[in-house]
């Protein structure tokens, strides 16, 4: 069964907590948050997801931390799950990582997932104090670091950008913390299906979805990991339908993540239209979806 995620790009932060009540009252799976430090006033590198290379937000957009927002927003629901889509872990210190998502994983139990990336920003890297060209292999050693530490115990590393000797960081949760690997890339895709219990695009067409989860488990097939359970999460570039949603699930995807106040009309800015139409895409779609018994 199709699960359904709002994403939450560019909101202020005194939208969360009543989207995040709303979404679970009207029947949504997940709730995903997007993942930004700052804005560069110049950057020297162009936005692989446009045409032009121009990003598609102003400069003053929000972006709440998600590790601030997400504890937030559960601790007033009781059902709804969250994720990062997708945290930046190229750019910070994977134990750093490991500590906030462990913490805020034992405070929600089963309630948390870990999306993660590679920024595209070269001044991220640089301000940050991390070295860009060598971005794809720490996080791959970040993924099994941060999943090593999300199983509790004791953890050590020895790895050719991270090494450490045996700790223990406590809390851990109990439950285990599904992480998501994103990008569009030869080289994501293969770490999402060595390394990920699931894929998460940006943007896509089905086309592209029809593409690519045949790639998807061919990598799986290679590394040995077909066997396990495996999400495509995706943010389809279709109108809310019935149809455009089975024909998703026919494709393989397994979550649909979407922003229903892009489509509906009204101001996309005003919390009074966000929670009207994650409410009408929830009766038109969801429920239906649900009552039918799947996609």
């Amino acid at each position: 069964m199709l699960r359904f995620s709002i994403s939450l790009p560019f909101t202020p932060a005194d939208h969360l907590l009543p989207i995040a009540r709303a979404a679970e009252a009207a029947g949504w799976d997940a709730i995903s948050v997007p993942d930004s430090v700052f804005f560069p006033e110049e950057v020297s590198a162009g936005y692989p997801y446009t045409d032009d290379g121009q990003r598609f937000w102003p400069a003053d957009a929000p972006w709440p931390d998600p590790w601030v927002a997400i504890p937030a927003m559960a601790a007033v629901t009781e059902r709804l799950s969250f994720f990062t889509n997708v945290m930046k872990v190229g750019i910070r210190e994977p134990l750093l990582v490991a500590k906030t998502v462990t913490s805020t994983a034992a405070m929600f139990e089963g309630r948390i997932g870990l999306g993660v990336g590679l920024s595209w920003i070269p001044e991220e890297f640089a301000w940050l104090g991390q070295e860009m060209k060598t971005r794809g292999k720490r996080l791959d050693e970040g993924i099994e670091i941060l999943r090593a530490c999300l199983a509790g115990g004791w953890v050590e590393y020895h790895g050719r950008h991270y090494d450490f000797d045996r700790l223990l960081m406590c809390p851990a949760p109990t439950r285990p913390v599904p992480i998501y690997v994103g990008g569009h890339s030869d080289a994501a895709l293969k770490r999402a299906a060595r390394l990920g219990d699931g894929w998460i695009a940006v943007q896509v067409t089905p086309e592209e979805v029809a593409e690519t989860v045949p790639r998807l488990q061919a990598f799986r097939e290679e590394y040995g990991t077909a066997d396990r359970p495996f999400e495509i999460k995706v943010t389809p570039l279709v109108m809310p339908s019935i149809e455009a949603m089975d024909e998703l699930a026919a494709l393989g995807v397994t979550d649909v993540i979407t922003v229903p106040w892009f489509f509906y009309g009204g101001d996309p800015d005003a919390l009074d239209t966000k929670l009207a139409d994650l409410e009408r895409f929830a009766d038109e779609i969801i429920a239906p979806l649900r009552a039918r018994g799947g996609a």
